[in-house]
């Protein structure tokens, strides 16, 4: 497989996709009815929504057509589209609707449980106003989609955007996406129903199909489109209304695709074979193969390619709880194809899972300059302090910061939630990079600060704050205090892949043994090789280039889609650091730096006294901040090849 995208030619977009756009609270216990699910994850679904995800996950340029509330969930949906590279110019907020809401479970194995909020909700209020010609004029292909034919107002939106696509040479594809509760033909406890006759929908989905050039569904859908009771006569009359290539869709015997008269064998077809993995939730999985179908598609790849690359997209849904959070990215689906997995159950491979992790992360931090003030021990320390005076010290540090910063991206902070609980809530305000530690201060080996069940610790954490975990660890220790140290780091990392955070561990080998040119490198290799792959390293200045060289390597051969590494300072002077960035700046792996008591030391001392007022704490933190981001800033962003 290469990563060649699509000629795009005069046209600006790969896809739109029109219709469905909704927030999903998916039961997080596993094999228990909805009724008894006690917390749910929320992602963004809804057909649509999850295509136009799934598609620019995999290289597409893709944009979403619908309406959203103007409320929280509305905005998580149009900001969550944002991070995943979707357009989201043509969608609308709709002051005087929700925001649509479905709540799902999985309670056994191809059962699951949903329940549609929809009552007058935002996407369903799209009409022809909402589509805008220019913006359907810019894309290669439109994806329109079953349930927006349900109602006048959405019906005449999509059959507007298919005119316009016509008219502009643009594909149309259509998704059939049958919900029979969604046309008011089930209940609202049967939003897992697939299939209800209707003639009404039979003729609508009829009225759409001539205009299309690809048709896609599963064969319930198939014969919902086409009003006949068997599939043979189901294909025939939908290839009697439309020359379009069809899809039809087979779970876990994959797909079969059909591009001329249909066969009286319906096995003749060009047959999309299935991947033999366990199938833990089936919701979702049909956009997830939508997409693969759509990146082999509109890259002129053959139809055997497409269907190959739709049934593993497909492969990778089933096999993961959630819906467009689970989607591969290219570099995922590449891994699979090339490589397969060892695991039937996908959600268990530790290198899918990390690739997945690594290329779908919410926020890139190219550039990092941190003020790590999670100190615990060393503020308790210090004459006159309290609980309280320490809380209150490091909401004025992140005063400092944020002058320095002045809403600029890049910077961060490393806070504690022993004494920094209100000023974490300060710098998450601010936008800051957070990081939080877990370590009990100065334990050798390794423990956990609170309790030992990080998992437990972190739940509440808000989703972009870092674990930090410090470990004073030498690959000269004895093997017995290193195999422990390990396991502790080892914990860290899975409750961060299990929970989803980031994990920054920080090693300082240097108070506990002599520094060599390799001593680091050889310290992350023992890590690494326990199957322990961080998002960041924290690490302390290095004394030479070879030094770095060494640990660059180690990265790029372990993990080339770590985040970086950021430097520690040890109370060092200005100078010290000055030189110890310059230094790093031969790394192609150090993104910044997180630096502690080389910048709050002195002022900590003093107003913790009560000898330096509030302004003068904060003055002299930012000056010191802001003569390290200056070093950092002056000696700029490049990295050497």
């Amino acid at each position: 497989m290469t990563n060649a995208q699509p000629e795009h030619g005069t046209k600006t977009l790969d896809v739109i996709t029109i219709g469905r756009a909704s927030v999903d609270l998916y039961g997080q216990q596993i094999g228990t009815r909805l009724e008894d699910v006690g917390s749910f994850a929320k992602s963004v679904g809804g057909c649509p929504a999850n295509i136009a995800v799934g598609t620019a996950r995999l290289g597409l340029k893709s944009a979403l057509i619908t309406r959203v509330g103007h409320e929280q969930m509305g905005r998580f949906i149009t900001e969550q589209l944002a991070r995943e590279g979707v357009e989201t110019a043509g969608i609308a907020t709709d002051p005087a609707r929700l925001t649509a809401l479905v709540l799902l479970s999985v309670e056994a194995e191809g059962v699951s449980p949903m329940i549609f909020y929809r009552t007058d909700c935002a996407d369903m209020a799209l009409d022809e106003g909402d589509i805008d010609e220019a913006l359907i004029a810019s894309a290669r292909s439109i994806v329109v989609t079953g349930t927006h034919f349900s109602r006048p107002n959405s019906e005449a939106a999509q059959k507007k955007a298919i005119r316009i696509a016509r008219a502009s040479g643009a594909r149309i594809a259509f998704d059939i996406d049958y919900r029979p509760n969604l046309w008011g033909l089930a209940g609202h406890d049967a939003g897992f129903e697939r299939y209800v006759a209707s003639d009404i929908v039979s003729q609508k989905y009829q009225s759409v199909l001539p205009d299309c050039d690809l048709i896609v569904g599963t064969e319930e859908e198939v014969l919902i489109a086409s009003g006949e009771a068997d599939l043979l006569s189901a294909l025939r009359t939908i290839r009697g209304l439309s020359s379009a290539t069809i899809v039809l869709k087979r779970g876990p015997m994959g797909c079969i695709v059909y591009d001329g008269a249909i066969p009286d064998d319906l096995e003749a077809g060009i047959v999309g074979e299935g991947f033999p993995i366990e199938v833990y939730n089936v919701l979702g999985a049909g956009d997830a193969f939508m997409s693969g179908w759509l990146r082999g598609w509109l890259s002129g790849e053959s139809h055997a390619t497409s269907a190959t690359w739709a049934n593993a997209c497909g492969a990778f849904a089933v096999s993961r709880l959630m819906c467009s959070p689970e989607y591969p990215s290219w570099a995922e689906l590449d891994h699979f194809m090339t490589k397969g997995s060892p695991k039937r159950a996908l959600r268990n491979d530790d290198d899918l899972n990390h690739i997945h992790w690594a290329t779908t992360r919410r926020r890139a931090w190219p550039k990092l300059m941190a003020l790590a003030i999670d100190h615990r021990s060393q503020l308790e320390e210090i004459p006159g302090a309290t609980e309280a005076s320490i809380s209150a010290f490091k909401e004025l540090a992140v005063t400092a910061a944020s002058r320095i910063a002045d809403g600029r991206p890049g910077f961060g902070m490393l806070l504690d939630d022993k004494h920094g609980r209100k000023a974490l809530f300060a710098a998450e305000a601010q936008g800051f990079w957070i990081a939080r530690p877990i370590e009990l201060p100065g334990s050798r080996p390794l423990q956990f600060e609170f309790s030992q069940d990080v998992g437990s610790r972190i739940i509440d954490w808000p989703i972009e704050h870092a674990i930090k975990v410090l470990c004073f660890f030498h690959p000269d220790d004895p093997a017995a205090l290193r195999v422990e140290q390990i396991a502790k780091l080892g914990a860290a990392h899975d409750a961060a892949r299990k929970i989803g955070r980031d994990l920054l561990v920080e090693i300082i080998a240097g108070k506990h043994g002599t520094l060599g040119d390799d001593t680091i490198a050889r310290a992350m290799t023992e890590i690494y090789d326990a199957g322990i792959r961080p998002d960041w390293w924290k690490l302390e200045p290095q004394t030479s280039a070879a030094t770095w060289s060494a640990i660059d390597q180690v990265i790029e051969a372990r993990d080339p889609l770590c985040r970086g590494i950021v430097l520690l300072g040890l109370e060092a002077s200005h100078e010290a650091l000055e030189a110890g960035f310059a230094l790093a700046h031969t790394s192609r792996q150090v993104r910044g730096f997180a630096v502690g008591r080389t910048i709050f030391a002195a002022a900590a001392k003093a107003w913790l006294a009560g000898s330096m007022s509030d302004e003068e704490a904060i003055a002299d933190m930012a000056q010191r901040f802001g003569a390290l981001v200056a070093v950092w800033e002056r000696l700029g962003d490049h990295k050497p090849a």
